[in-house]
């Protein structure tokens, strides 16, 4: 692999094994196991295994190490560790590291999954977490205090699209040496650098931009190599949570096009932020490569200007509305994933973060208007069109 190489051409070709039959297409090891030529080839391995040779799936496979290399390459980490769901890397990252005692500060506004692993799991087992208004750094620096041991939050807020200064906060956190973590699924591999912004840890869900097709669930951690196979590695293979051979084939396939996929899918959603914009039936619109967002100059500097692939649409007459809206649409469909080729629609006060009390998502903006629209790839006028005849229908 050349050092040149820009993320396009890396995504496609990085981290590559072929084996004796010089495939094309990369191959898939559906193999649980491994055979060792002797007992004692056996015990060297298990003493350690070197750079190209696997002792178990649930520690490593060929193919999913392809697919770990290609992602480091991509975000430009030392290394990866490649999971079986995206909240199986966030909480597989933060558990491998904590301890009864530590301290986490995250800011506030988390997906629904993320909310309960900190809430409920970690500080089940005596992990304190603090939460934080992401967008406030003043907060930040109050909350970050010596002993603090991890910060984490999500670049881009599921779901109101608030966006967290990485390289202030990881500043911050770096003067108390706390690890910083962040989740950078709505920012996607294509459009946000967080590593070379001041993160120690980025995670993905895989299912999303990176399969992008809504074929599988996967997610990766990634960082220092040492992070990674220091302390990432060895609970994840104690645990069970590493991603299967297959899965890491599809996530392989899913790069070599998520480029001009999720530049195609940013450019329509910011089309249709700018047509909906002030429209009669909606409250707001919420996309951060629009000027109205409140932190579209941190997105000029942290994502280039592209604001990602997900716009959130509050409708004035609330709940009634919204499932109004859905309910008119005649090509995206409802669901609750997100960075799929198809455009995809959820209403998060009774989806992904219906669990949460009213107060909490009062503080959050989760209103009972509020829908979040993952843009596919479909034609640009064909959504704006629909779109516009839903909202007609629900106003």
């Amino acid at each position: 692999m050349s050092d040149n190489w820009k993320p396009r051409t890396r995504a496609v070709h990085g981290g590559t094994r072929r084996s004796q039959y010089g495939e094309v297409s990369e191959a898939i090891f559906l193999t649980q196991g491994f055979v060792y030529d002797s007992a004692e080839a056996a015990e060297a391995r298990f003493n350690e295994a070197g750079p190209d040779e696997f002792i178990y799936a649930r520690y490593g496979n060929p193919t999913v190490r392809m697919f770990e290399e290609r992602m480091a390459l991509l975000e430009g980490a030392e290394d990866a560790f490649a999971t079986a769901s995206g909240m199986a890397a966030v909480s597989g990252a933060l558990a491998a590291m904590l301890k009864a005692g530590d301290r986490v500060v995250s800011a506030r506004a988390l997906f629904g999954s993320c909310l309960y692993v900190l809430e409920e799991i970690l500080t089940r087992y005596g992990v304190e977490v603090e939460f934080v208004d992401g967008t406030d750094l003043a907060a930040w620096e109050a909350a970050i205090t010596p002993g603090t041991r991890a910060v984490f939050f999500e670049s881009l807020s599921n779901p109101t699209l608030e966006v967290v200064d990485i390289q202030s906060v990881s500043a911050l956190a770096h003067k108390v040496g706390a690890t910083v973590l962040v989740d950078n699924v709505f920012a996607t591999p294509v459009f946000s650098n967080a590593i070379a912004q001041g993160a120690d840890v980025v995670i993905y869900s895989t299912t999303k931009h990176v399969d992008g097709q809504g074929r599988a669930l996967g997610g990766v951690i990634m960082g220092t190599e040492e992070f990674i196979r220091k302390t990432v590695e060895p609970y994840m293979k104690h645990t069970g949570g590493s991603m299967s051979p297959f899965t890491a084939w599809v996530m392989l396939k899913g790069l070599e096009t998520m480029e001009l996929r999720v530049r195609a899918q940013a450019a329509t959603a910011q089309k249709l932020a700018q047509v909906l914009h002030g429209h009669d039936a909606l409250s707001r619109v919420i996309y951060p490569g629009h000027p109205s967002h409140a932190q579209n100059g941190l997105i000029q500097t942290q994502m280039g200007g592209k604001g990602g692939t997900v716009l959130s649409l509050d409708l004035k007459g609330g709940q009634a509305a919204a499932f109004a809206f859905l309910n008119a649409l005649t090509i995206p469909v409802i669901s609750n994933n997100l960075g799929d080729a198809k455009s995809i629609l959820t209403h998060p006060a009774t989806t992904t973060h219906q669990r949460l009390p009213q107060d909490q998502k009062d503080l959050l903006g989760i209103t009972p208007g509020l829908v979040r629209m993952s843009v596919g790839i479909e034609d640009a006028d064909d959504l704006v069109a629909d779109v516009l005849q839903a909202l007609e229908k629900a106003g």
